[in-house]
């Protein structure tokens, strides 16, 4: 019996990591979070209450997990991911009707503080980028591309590799980005990218070839570039401006949508080039604009 419930409760986690890979579309990183979670509460419940079977978990069991991971120092936004995890697996139960009460149903998140995005200021890095001397070889071109293109379009680290040659419409002045759940948005570039990234081109073209299905960024090898090479060009880049306190690629995205919406830009606008499913994501970045403004009253105005 002990046999069955271990292979029913392996069974049906395995099941459920099939259906938000392939049904849900969940990018390979959230898959193997949730994985890991599950392992962590199934070991959890096993060690401390014997229990072999998941389907079987209570909400008492659910609560004491959660204690022991705040007892052990774990941050609340890491435990909020975890009861995400749980949750998305207890309503994949119900739906299937393997269970008939959900345990993570009274459960609540933990109130995390809220950091606002770090980004640059505009003058900085509008001007740094006018100003850098880059080497004009495959390399300078692709640093300057890489930098160009995550602040000239807000996309993730994983959109930025995943882009093709073929993803690049010079005629319309766009790019084709593929984001997370397999969804596809087109943003428009500006003229200036465009030349940056024929630049590259050409040298890329005369070192390994003209292929529109091969990546748009390799590395110095030809080989489809890794996070690592995209990192370490924006941190040389970014250490270049005082104000910026993250140095990451994530860094330009929340740079480029805070820029936008100091220049007004339509909120609903923001959140399509972003790519968010929801204005709740995209409206983080409006908290920016407010420091701003606030700022500007504080200094301007006669009854401040």
């Amino acid at each position: 019996m002990l046999v069955l419930c271990e292979n029913r409760s392996a069974n049906m986690v395995d099941s459920f990591l099939k259906y938000i890979s392939y049904e849900k579309r969940y990018s390979q990183h959230t898959v193997i979070s949730y994985q890991s979670d599950l392992a962590q509460f199934s070991d959890f419940i096993l060690n401390k209450f014997q229990l072999t079977d998941l389907i079987q978990v209570s909400q008492l069991m659910t609560r004491s997990w959660i204690l022991s991971l705040m007892d052990a120092g774990v941050s609340p936004r890491s435990v909020n991911r975890k009861i995400a995890s749980l949750r998305s697996y207890y309503k994949f139960l119900l739906k299937r009707e393997m269970i008939e009460k959900d345990p993570t149903a009274k459960v609540k998140l933990l109130k995390t503080q809220k950091d606002l995005p770090s980004f640059a200021e505009e003058n900085e890095l509008v001007s740094l980028l006018d100003k850098v001397d880059f080497t004009q070889d495959f390399e300078g071109y692709r640093q300057q591309m890489i930098l160009e293109l995550l602040y000239g379009t807000g996309i993730r680290l994983a959109e930025l590799i995943g882009l093709k040659e073929s993803d690049i419409n010079f005629h319309q002045g766009t790019i084709k980005v593929l984001g997370k759940r397999n969804k596809e948005r087109i943003i428009p570039i500006a003229h200036s990218l465009q030349q940056i990234i024929k630049n590259y081109k050409t040298e890329k073209n005369h070192l390994f070839g003209d292929n529109l299905n091969s990546y748009l960024i390799v590395n110095n090898s030809g080989d489809k570039a890794y996070p690592m090479l995209i990192y370490r060009n924006v941190k040389s880049f970014l250490n270049m401006i005082s104000s910026t306190e993250k140095k990451s690629p994530h860094a330009l995205r929340h740079t480029f949508a805070t820029h936008l919406l100091n220049k007004d830009a339509d909120l609903n606008a923001v959140k399509d080039l972003l790519g968010h499913s929801s204005l709740a994501a995209t409206q983080v970045y409006t908290h920016n604009s407010l420091e701003k403004l606030k700022a500007v009253f504080d200094q301007a105005h006669p009854k401040a």
